[in-house]
């Protein structure tokens, strides 16, 4: 929705201290408060202009992908900005994954740390089908050699440290969005 069009109205100096009170309640602007009254009163009336607030698709609260607008303080946006790089998201891109993640009790996983896991993924697979093959063999009444003995024990060691790996990512990674640096706690 493009806003090109203007409302006017002259009100008196009481009604201004009002509505910039009402406005800075609501931590908006003066334009957004005024514009949020207007759509709410234009929601309530006839169906008529219902339908035609729908059909003009004016109706901001209900488009698909509307913006939001906050304000942050001056610190506020240096730790965001911060956290953000830290991710490797835009600041906008990391308010929304966090916004969602909150309504949605999701947990965060960035796309570099989502390939990380499906390569340890692939790699578990493989591994899993190596031992799958040595246990066939002993099953059946083969020998497991000493060779495979040792592999055997290097698999162990492999997933073991695979596994500590996975953990150690899953912890950073919800580390990093609560501090916004992936830095192990002591």
């Amino acid at each position: 929705m493009v806003a090109a069009q203007f409302l006017k109205a002259r009100i008196s100096p009481e009604t201004k201290r009002l509505v910039q009170s009402a406005a800075g309640e609501q931590l908006v602007t003066e334009s957004m408060w005024l514009k949020r009254l207007i759509i709410e009163a234009l929601r309530a009336a006839p169906t008529s202009t219902k339908g035609a607030l729908a059909k003009q698709g004016n109706d901001p609260l209900a488009a698909r992908g509307a913006r939001l607008y906050v304000r942050l303080r001056r610190e506020d946006r240096l730790l965001l900005r911060e956290r953000s790089n830290a991710r490797g998201l835009r600041p906008a891109t990391y308010v929304s994954v966090l916004v969602r993640t909150h309504l949605r009790d999701l947990a965060p996983l960035p796309k570099e740390e989502l390939v990380a896991l499906k390569r340890s993924v692939a790699e578990l697979s493989a591994i899993g089908r190596n031992l799958n093959q040595i246990a066939r063999t002993a099953n059946q009444g083969g020998r497991v050699a000493g060779s495979q003995r040792d592999e055997l024990q290097a698999f162990l060691k492999v997933c073991e440290a695979l596994r500590d790996h996975v953990k150690a990512l899953i912890k950073a990674n919800l580390c990093s969005w609560a501090v916004g640096h992936a830095e192990p706690e002591d």
